[in-house]
């Protein structure tokens, strides 16, 4: 799993006093990029080696300004060339937020998926857990 930490700025809040919606998609990309390096260490994205499938967030509770988020990203199914990343947000220990988006490893050239195999897929497999259930 990896963990990163946000920290919400006032304009990430929204005129009901609360962290805006539209932030928790932008922070679960940016959390993802502990796991694209493990395709693209440089973040090159001229080697982009990924494409996207399908994107939910799950908005269980709001988010307050001034208080720091943690976002914790994890695999919770692993097939032969896509995967899907699970996401949550948690605040003050709450889970707030949990986001889900399929990820497919795709050659750009050919325009096909290719096999997520050998050290790649022991990389991943590395991060595979279950997901929180849902509500």
């Amino acid at each position: 799993m990896f963990v990163r930490t946000i920290e919400p700025a006032f304009y990430d809040t929204d005129a009901l006093g609360h962290v805006n919606n539209t932030r928790l998609p932008a922070w679960f990309e940016l959390a993802r990029n502990d796991l694209f390096r493990l395709f693209t260490p440089d973040l090159d994205p001229r080697q982009w080696r990924l494409i996207m499938a399908r994107m939910e967030v799950d908005y269980r509770a709001e988010l307050h300004y001034g208080q720091e988020i943690e976002i914790r990203t994890y695999l919770s199914r692993l097939g032969k060339s896509s995967f899907t990343v699970t996401q949550e947000a948690r605040q003050n220990g709450q889970l707030t937020n949990v986001g889900h988006t399929v990820l497919v490893h795709f050659d750009h050239q050919t325009k096909r998926a290719v096999p997520i195999e050998g050290a790649l897929r022991d990389a991943l497999a590395a991060h595979l857990q279950c997901a929180p259930e849902e509500a």
